[in-house]
């Protein structure tokens, strides 16, 4: 145990997170003071302990930018890559390895801009690779240019006037791509968080989990949204919950944001198999899995 670090008691036992993090080599890290990706992580390290797997059968990997420094503070295998070419990497691995659990963090540029066609080749492959975007709307670390995330009017460095774009829906993206575990939670609620994280990294084949976070240093700032305390408040009011009698149309007219497990599919094999037939997407929920509440 990290000398003067209390262990935090679980589900599954005492842990202590310095076990997990590259304290000595690493810190303090490079994250403004109230990045949602602080909450991330320690959601992140929760899930691996849950689910107890080891250092040494995980293999982290990202890309570049803000959400690209994860496994640069974890303690395991660790692969930071080249810019939107995360998943490319993460899949070479799974293919030499496939004993080894691969999961992989971009942020919304990382995954959909530069790396958006190796994200919908993943997901359509179905290779066992659990994939975490951060989607905080805009290239935090390089600068607060538009990303593909960017809502409509919402301004960045590269559209002062506002962003004219229509954003991706990262869910729907990935469920129409073919992903076979598809959900979405925020950063202002961490169990949730988890519970989705657990779940995407139980699942054989491509599991996608959209964290919606907040960057409130570039875009917060300028769009006038307040402090990241004002902007976690924001997120939680208009949570709503996927399920079967959710109108999805006139909860996204409303702005609102649907988290939960929007898609899955059975498990399948660590390299996937053929799918046999077309993918229809996101249909607003999916049942729990056995040993899972609903919420």
């Amino acid at each position: 145990m990290s000398e003067g670090r209390p262990a935090v008691q679980t589900a599954r036992g005492k842990f202590d997170f310095g076990q997990w993090l590259r304290i000595r080599k690493k810190f303090p890290h490079l994250w403004c003071p109230g990045c949602g990706l602080g909450i991330i992580l320690q959601a992140v390290i929760r899930s691996f302990h849950h689910l107890g797997y080891s250092k040494d059968e995980l293999v982290l990997v990202s890309g570049i930018g803000c959400t690209g420094r994860i496994p640069v503070y974890v303690d395991c295998n660790t692969l930071h890559t080249t810019h939107g070419r995360a998943l490319t990497f993460a899949t070479g691995i799974k293919l030499a390895k496939p004993e080894l659990k691969v999961v992989v963090f971009m942020g919304d540029g990382d995954a959909l801009a530069i790396g958006g066609n190796h994200f919908i080749h993943a997901a359509r492959r179905d290779i066992d690779l659990t994939a975490v975007v951060v989607n905080n709307a805009i290239y935090g670390m390089t600068g607060g240019q538009v990303s593909p995330t960017t809502p409509g009017g919402m301004r960045s460095t590269t559209t002062p006037e506002g962003s004219f774009g229509r954003p991706f829906d990262i869910c729907d993206l990935a469920c129409a791509a073919g992903a076979t575990y598809v959900a979405r939670s925020t950063a202002a609620n961490s169990r949730h968080m988890q519970k989705m994280l657990r779940q995407g990294l139980d699942h054989k084949g491509f599991s996608m989990i959209e964290i919606v976070s907040n960057c409130h240093t570039t875009y917060g700032r300028m769009n006038r949204l307040g402090t990241h305390l004002d902007m976690l408040g924001d997120y939680r009011e208009r949570t709503v919950e996927a399920g079967p009698e959710l109108d999805v149309g006139k909860a996204k007219a409303e702005g609102r944001i649907i988290v939960g497990v929007l898609h899955r599919e059975g498990d399948r094999g660590a390299l996937g198999h053929a799918n046999g037939g077309s993918h229809h997407g996101c249909l607003g929920g999916a049942p729990a899995p056995d040993g899972e509440e609903k919420k």
